[in-house]
């Protein structure tokens, strides 16, 4: 039977033609996928590397290359290209497959031997090794899936730089495994993340038959390949190609999505853009699809921390899933809304007088601490009760005198404690004479009611953002499902995290160990920009909610492009004015206005850009404004998170702003804790860097951010 195979490849530059060619790479590649080809012309080269590579007719333009099966009915759709370039293309590349994973691989045979040369005539000059043969034995690459024609390419290899100059001419699995061991990975943790992962694939894989060993490949190739199963799969397909990851999943997201079924809670993690989210949403959705046919409806929780997260995994979720009994089952709201909808229900439907203004908290624990005579500042009285006080559960002042403090730097003898003790108690009485909640109160109030239940409402519990939650909010989704089987599944990273929260998931009733994986691929972000982001990083080591420190050793790019640009201006205008000709050049390429975000630290700033966007003709919307629409997407960096755009500009990274002086603790109240909200504002531009996908802008106006002190020319 024949099959027809897609590679990730193809869809991304698919992604890029104009849509009269798209049109016709549908209309040509659907007759493979009903396999009405036959009176099709697959044109055979002369002096090409591998005679199965063909070339196909789109227009008098444009070909496609397509990988043709010796035996069988298979056909590898690899490349639409103009006509010479495509010719070009099919005659220098050749397919082979991975003698570790099994799956397809396509490597540029002329390129390998011209960087083989160039590489032989530097090794006399260069004795650096990247990797030895007394480190990194033939036995242990070959075991890795580095086969015997680059191994003598590998041993020439002076440094990190010249391999990932190798990046296009490499079989991309061999070169994943490469970049692997030269980002710090250990052979053992390769084999096990992503070489047995492919494994694992190729054994569930069937065999095509009939001798058709590039069918049979094609489904060992799992996050390279996807096997269409008809026209209407393959248009659905190519009417959003910037969606790849609804059919590409790396086997190392795939093994973790679609376990069959964890013994208890089971976490994922990873930097941006490793698809973090994307196994969440095809767990929620592996969850709800194995469930019997009479589970009632809303019965698998997909959420996370805000609102606009939950929107975005809703639509996410509507392109995911197509069964519409299947989709019923997952219900997809954020922890607050959801907490509180426990506590209305339970109060008889009574709406809730919520306080979430921070300034107005504040300036109540100033007046409390004025009030009663105490000696604290109001940021560090509000800090002790959420972070310590919320975060225990502590009800009582005997409980607050032995409750360990680990995270405040500023040390309480017990008097201390006592005074502090009073505060709360008089800001919580506060409360509760005006009828009012904070968040936290909302979600402690609504895991006390569940735990006295029986029943509990889900019977999966799926959290995305994971690193962001509060540990009365983790006690709110504890609460939700009974313990058992594929009750929680958590998704997060905390290198991502914007707000403070700390949490030991072990000590809340989350046991994750042996259970825990770690994504290291990043399928969003091009080198240059994750390589960019991460050296704002320097020296951040944070933990992994459980006990352990997080690393991203290994954690690399699929993809290269263009190194982000930095920019400093005298001011505020002149910036503007310089973002705006930016925004212009890339719509100018072609660029969709609605794959351009501008991030920001004050939403001010946002609203100015709009304006001087819309005033230059280039429509533009405000996130969080109360409007929609076409146009450049501006939003603060805490509103971009979780959203992704082609290009990304961060405006008005200005000392004095980045970071926010207001969100900063002073080193005089808690040193300890001054460190960590520096911490947090640090993440909140790492999250907004990373939202882009192939172009990176970074501005300011006046002297520019400490925080870019490691990635900028103080020259410049």
């Amino acid at each position: 039977m024949a099959t027809l195979g897609m590679h990730r490849d193809f869809l991304l530059e698919f992604a890029a033609l104009e849509k009269p060619v798209q049109k016709r790479v549908f209309e040509v590649f659907e007759k493979f996928a009903a396999a009405t080809h036959a009176g099709l012309h697959l044109e055979k080269l002369t002096h090409q590397k591998d005679p199965r590579l063909r070339t196909i007719r789109i227009t008098d333009f444009w070909r496609g290359v397509v990988l043709k099966a010796e035996s069988g009915g298979s056909y590898l759709l690899l490349k639409v290209l103009p006509h010479d370039k495509a010719n070009d293309w099919a005659a220098k590349h050749r397919a082979s497959v991975n003698e570790a994973t099994q799956g397809i691989e396509i490597r540029n045979d002329v390129a390998l031997e011209r960087a083989t040369a160039g590489l032989r005539a530097l090794a006399a000059e260069e004795p650096s090794r990247l990797f030895p043969a007394s480190e990194y034995p033939d036995k242990v690459l070959r075991s890795l899936g580095v086969d015997e024609e680059i191994l003598p390419i590998i041993r020439l290899i002076p440094d990190e730089d010249h391999l990932e100059a190798l990046h296009k001419v490499l079989p991309e699995q061999q070169y994943d495994v490469l970049l692997g061991l030269a980002t710090g990975m250990k052979p053992e943790a390769i084999d096990r993340e992503l070489v047995q992962a492919y494994a694992r694939t190729a054994a569930q894989a069937p065999a095509a038959g009939d001798g058709d060993e590039l069918g049979t490949a094609m489904a060992r190739s799992r996050g390279r390949v996807a096997l269409v199963s008809g026209p209407v799969e393959l248009q659905g397909i190519l009417e959003r190609p910037f969606d790849a990851w609804r059919v590409f999943l790396h086997p190392s997201q795939y093994r973790v999505a679609y376990h069959e079924s964890y013994a208890g809670p089971a976490r994922v993690t990873g930097g941006p853009g490793t698809g973090k989210t994307v196994v969440a949403l095809h767990r929620a959705y592996h969850l709800a699809r194995r469930l019997p046919a009479d589970a009632p409806d809303g019965c698998v929780l997909l959420t996370t921390y805000t609102k606009d997260l939950a929107a975005e995994l809703e639509r996410c979720l509507g392109l995911l899933v197509k069964e519409e009994d299947v989709r019923a089952r997952i219900r997809v709201v954020n922890v607050d809304a959801l907490a509180n909808e426990v506590v209305r229900a339970q109060r008889g439907g009574t709406p809730l007088k919520l306080v979430f203004d921070q300034k107005e908290i504040t300036a109540r624990w100033a007046r409390i601490a004025r009030r009663l005579g105490i000696d604290f500042a109001d940021v560090f009285l509000d800090q002790e009760w959420r972070q310590i006080i919320l975060a225990q559960s502590l009800t009582a002042p005997e409980e607050y005198l032995k409750a360990p403090r680990s995270g405040r730097g500023t040390a309480l003898p017990p008097l201390k404690r006592l005074q502090v003790w009073r505060a709360v108690s008089a800001f919580e009485e506060q409360l509760r004479q005006a009828g009012e909640w904070t968040f936290l109160q909302v979600c402690a109030e609504a895991a006390r009611i569940l735990d006295d239940r029986k029943d509990r409402p889900y019977r999966h519990v799926v959290v995305d953002e994971a690193q962001d939650l509060h540990p009365a909010q983790w006690r709110f989704l504890r609460a939700l499902v009974a313990p058992g089987p594929d009750d929680l599944f958590l998704a997060g990273d905390t290198y991502q995290r914007i707000y403070g929260n700390r949490v030991s998931l072990r000590s809340l009733g989350v046991q994750v160990v042996g259970r825990s994986h770690r994504l290291r691929i990043n399928y969003r972000t091009t080198q240059e920009i994750l390589a960019w982001s991460s050296s704002l990083l320097t020296g951040e080591e944070p933990d992994d909610m459980d006990g352990g420190d997080e690393t991203l050793a290994g954690y690399r790019s699929t993809m290269h492009g263009e190194r982000p640009t930095t920019t400093g201006h005298a001011t505020k205008p002149e910036e503007i004015e310089a973002l705006v000709a930016r925004v212009r050049d890339w719509t100018g390429s072609g660029v969709e206005a609605e794959d351009i975000g501008v991030a920001v630290r004050f939403i001010q700033l946002g609203r100015d850009i709009a304006q001087a966007l819309e005033r230059a003709g280039i429509a533009a919307c405000v996130l969080g404004a109360g409007r929609g629409g076409p146009g450049v997407r501006i939003g603060t960096m805490h509103r971009m998170k979780g959203l992704e755009f082609r290009c990304v500009a961060v405006a008005g990274v200005s000392d004095g702003t980045v970071p926010m002086k207001s969100a900063v603790t002073s080193v005089e109240v808690d040193a300890q804790q001054h460190q960590q909200d520096m911490n947090s504002e640090l993440s909140l531009l790492f999250v907004a860097c990373t939202r882009a996908r192939e172009a990176l802008r970074v501005s300011w106006h006046g002297a520019p951010s400490p925080f870019l002190a490691p990635v900028t020319n103080p020259h410049r």
